[in-house]
């Protein structure tokens, strides 16, 4: 029996009701006409779905044939209550008193199968039961919000996804044969496997984004309120996002491969070069450790009592690996050659630093006697401006200085303490203009004062007892090569130093 419609309304009250409910009759109608139309819900009615989607819609999908019943019942009940009012023009109160019951009473009928709420969707119901207008309204409301966010949901993953997984195979193909073109191929080089597993996470994305695209869907974590239907009818957007993240992680590895490939075709087209550079690296290197070899003779027989390393010998095992360097470019293995091909170049630029090391060892007792005699000769050059070239322990000094250093083999300790002994010899004349005020040393700027002869700053004062200290605690230490000419070694040097 039909719940009372309590208090009878008004004539005015009934024409407001017969208003309102006629807006929302049409409101409604709009909006079932445009989501029958809607391009998600012609995909899923022909789709072959799965999973997740299938699962809903098999319960959602009924939800458009019971909306137009349930849209049909409140319209006949709306058209009765319009003919109940269009009978006189003022209704009396027979008439109000229907038009009460029919508008706000328990008056239309509806199929039982029709549960209460989409969240009752299929759970058992009453063959028929009687409601209300503004019941059945709020009931096709619920199930028009639940219809429309599935059917959202699933055109909002097809419009997002498709295009993307085309365009990730399409570079991905791409990949593919640029991997084919180096030797990369599956179960012979790890990018190959990486390949092939992101063809099957694709292919896979692709039937999934087809056949079941709510499991890439994520709802709103608040559920859109369910309201009214949206004026005009239009449907509203989605409450959720498309999860992306797996093809997001996908995209990077491709990249990452992608990289990798370019990575060893740029060493494809550089190896023949970069073998070159190491080649050359390595012939610079044994005609410097040759050098040194020649040097190290030169050494040993003008230069005594010096202890001179030894000359290590060429790099063979270098030589072998840039032999299986040259055997995997012919190969076309450019993923073993890469990490080869780094090494072999870090360790020929090393075999060359080690051989120029060794010549700059070697020569170095030739560098510390030309050093010395460098200096002998600018003394000798301060001698004549302070006019005692000609004073016997000057000539002295300096003959048995210059024999010691011109004579071969060369004793440089004895050599560096007679240069010594010659540069502290030089004093000027009794009488001379430069006597006690201190002559200009080769590069100096007095004789006497802080930087002058036998100041704490002397240069030529110290240097024979530097030289000595340094070859007597060092060895021989690092210089340069030799400068300037020389007698033939071996010969004794005669004859006096001439006067400025």
């Amino acid at each position: 029996m039909a719940a009372s419609a309590g208090p009878a309304l008004s004539r005015e009250e009934v024409d407001r009701a017969l208003a309102r409910l006629g807006a929302e009759r049409d409101a409604v109608e709009s909006a079932l006409l445009s989501l029958q139309d809607h391009p998600g819900l012609r995909l899923l009615d022909g789709a072959g779905l799965t999973g997740r989607t299938q699962e809903r819609w098999s319960v959602v999908g009924q939800g458009l044939p019971l909306l137009w019943a349930l849209f049909d019942r409140y319209s006949e009940a709306l058209a009765s209550a319009r003919a109940v009012r269009a009978r006189k023009a003022r209704p009396g109160g027979p008439e109000l008193a229907e038009l009460s019951e029919l508008l706000t009473g328990d008056a239309v009928t509806v199929p039982g199968g029709a549960p209460d709420g989409p969240q009752r969707l299929g759970a058992p119901a009453r063959l028929v039961e009687r409601v209300s207008l503004d019941e059945l309204m709020e009931r096709m409301n619920s199930w028009y919000a639940t219809v429309l966010e599935v059917v959202s949901a699933a055109d909002a993953v097809w419009t997002a996804l498709p295009a993307r997984i085309d365009l990730l195979i399409a570079e991905l193909r791409r990949v593919q044969t640029l991997a084919a073109s180096l030797g990369v191929r599956s179960g012979t080089h790890p990018l190959g496997d990486d390949l092939e597993a992101l063809d099957a996470d694709l292919e896979g994305l692709r039937t999934e984004v087809r056949t079941d695209p709510l499991a890439l869907w994520r709802p709103a974590r608040v559920p859109a309120q369910r309201g009214t239907v949206p004026d005009g009818g239009a449907p509203g957007l989605p409450s959720g996002v498309v999860d992306t993240e797996r093809f997001d992680r996908a995209g990077r590895a491709l990249d990452g491969v992608r990289q990798e490939l370019e990575n060893l075709l740029r060493l494809r087209d550089d190896a023949e070069e970069r073998l070159q550079g190491v080649g050359d690296l390595l012939q610079r290197a044994d005609a410097t450790l040759a050098e040194a070899r020649r040097a190290r003779g030169e050494v040993l027989a003008k230069i005594a009592a010096t202890e001179v390393p030894a000359v290590p010998g060429p790099a063979s095992a270098l030589r072998e690996r840039i032999v299986l360097a040259l055997d995997l470019r012919q190969n076309g293995q450019w993923y073993r050659l890469a990490p080869l091909l780094d090494a072999l170049e870090d360790a020929a630029a090393k075999e060359l630093a080690r051989a120029r090391q060794s010549l700059t060892e070697v020569t170095q007792p030739l560098a510390v006697r030309a050093e010395l005699r460098g200096r002998l000769d600018a003394y000798k050059a301060m001698a004549a401006r302070l006019r005692v070239s000609e004073d016997p322990v000057v000539v002295e000094r300096y003959e048995k200085a210059r024999w010691l250093l011109w004579s071969a083999p060369c004793d440089l300790r004895a050599a560096a303490g007679a240069v010594a002994r010659f540069q502290q010899a030089l004093r000027p004349a009794p009488g001379e203009p430069g006597a006690g005020t201190g002559a200009a040393e080769p590069g100096g700027s007095g004789y006497g004062g802080g930087t002058g002869y036998g100041g704490a700053g002397s240069s030529a004062a110290g240097y024979g007892g530097a030289v000595q200290d340094r070859i007597e605690r060092d060895g021989i230490g690092l210089g340069g090569a030799a400068a300037g000419g020389e007698p033939t070694d071996g010969q004794a040097v005669d004859g006096r130093v001439q006067g400025g």
